[in-house]
């Protein structure tokens, strides 16, 4: 008697458990144990790939999709809502929880299927792919993802079906490559970013080189953090020349982004950052996060906690459009730019009243995961981020559909 598959799960479930403070610890530990007895089920050592992840296991996790991978590169997850309106084709990267677009945290419980198809170096993608009405390049960029992305330009160019976000456009949302992008934009300000080597940093340090000599008009404080670097790891701010010196002797990286540091803070001393998707260059609210510390993670900036926070962000979301009019020509330009159809912004406020903006991205996650006794003011605005990502993949399908039956 053949044993029955495990149904792959993805990141949406893990995630929602993990948010609502359930121990996941004795959940590994039966997967494990399955695993044992099970060595070919690909979507179980998938699974325990992402689950050992959100237990803070990396190298570990990425062991486990090695293995997954090894057995198959496809893997489905049925649409909640029966029949799927249409099926959706994720390329994606081998990689951690930051590498690919977790498209199915936004689409959980939606009538989307979705496909995930990983790539590896070499792929030229005329194997069996599972039928797709679209295809959306999850592929975030990275130093490992950059040949990648090129890759798939010529192909992506062709493609039978309606593509969601090209890759070279993906290129642009790396750090130094968004600053310059975004570089005098109307109502928008992202400091320059330079890419910069360990041994340039030692020479800063020592005095050998000066910070300004190497990146025009840039001076202290700076903000350091490792190339490829995500949620605030390894990220520090630097007041002096010689504080580099402690930094590099805790971070073994070899190259860096070094960017000029600008205070955020509003008045009460307190900073703010905002997440906002951009679909089909129409702005979405996805969080606001308010914290002491200049280093904002929604997770440790006290949301939880603090009930003055909450409220503060539910007056964000209610009153997003007062928002989107003061940034119109910045958010406007931001997608014009980086021409992607799916992507986030991290960003803040001047003090002055531009948009300062850390990040583009497309890998961030975007969920309507929070709990709704503590959170209630999310849903309705997290359902329109799901609604309006629905309603673009209905209206590239169906434009495509139309096409194809004219002809």
């Amino acid at each position: 008697m053949s044993q029955i598959e495990t149904p792959y799960l993805g990141l949406a479930p893990f995630l929602r458990m993990n948010i609502a403070g359930t121990d996941l610890r004795p959940i590994a530990q039966e997967m494990l144990t399955h695993a044992d007895a099970a060595p070919d089920d690909a979507n179980l050592w998938m699974n325990l790939s992402i689950l050992m992840q959100c237990l803070g296991h990396r190298d570990l996790g990425l062991t486990m999709q090695a293995q997954a991978l090894s057995l198959t590169r496809g893997y489905h997850i049925a649409a909640a809502q029966q029949p799927a309106k249409l099926r959706l084709l994720l390329l994606m990267a081998p990689g951690d929880l930051s590498a690919n677009t977790p498209l199915d945290c936004l689409l959980e419980n939606s009538d989307i299927d979705l496909d995930f198809y990983f790539m590896v170096p070499g792929d030229a993608l005329d194997l069996p792919l599972p039928e797709h009405d679209a295809l959306m390049v999850a592929i975030g960029e990275s130093d490992q993802n950059s040949a990648l992305l090129a890759a798939l330009e010529p192909v992506m160019a062709h493609w039978p079906r309606p593509v969601i976000n090209a890759a070279q456009n993906i290129l642009r949302t790396e750090r130094n490559a968004a600053s310059r992008l975004l570089q005098h934009a109307p109502g928008l300000r992202i400091p320059p970013t330079l890419r910069v080597t360990r041994q340039r940093l030692h020479d800063v340090a020592t005095g050998a080189a000066i910070l300004a000599a190497l990146f025009e008009d840039c001076d202290f404080p700076i903000i350091l953090r490792p190339v490829g670097s995500h949620a605030g790891i390894d990220l520090d701010k630097i007041e002096r020349p010689e504080e580099i010196a402690a930094y590099l002797d805790r971070v073994g990286a070899t190259d860096f982004f070094v960017s000029r540091f600008i205070d955020y803070s509003g008045k009460d001393g307190l900073f703010r950052k905002f997440r906002i998707a951009l679909i089909a260059g129409e702005a979405f609210a996805c969080h606001m996060a308010v914290s002491s510390d200049w280093m904002v993670h929604y997770v440790n900036a006290g949301m939880y906690e603090d009930a003055q926070k909450r409220e503060e962000e539910a007056a964000f979301m209610a009153h997003f459009d007062a928002f989107v009019q003061r940034h119109r020509a910045a958010l406007d330009a931001i997608y014009t730019r980086a021409d992607l159809d799916y992507m986030c912004v991290d960003c803040a406020e001047t003090q002055d009243g531009q948009l300062l903006v850390f990040e583009i991205d497309h890998a961030m996650v975007v969920h309507a995961m929070d709990q709704e006794q503590m959170f209630p003011y999310k849903q309705q605005p997290m359902q329109k981020v799901k609604t309006a990502f629905r309603d673009l993949l209905v209206q590239l399908t169906s434009a495509s559909d139309t096409e194809h039956s004219d002809r």
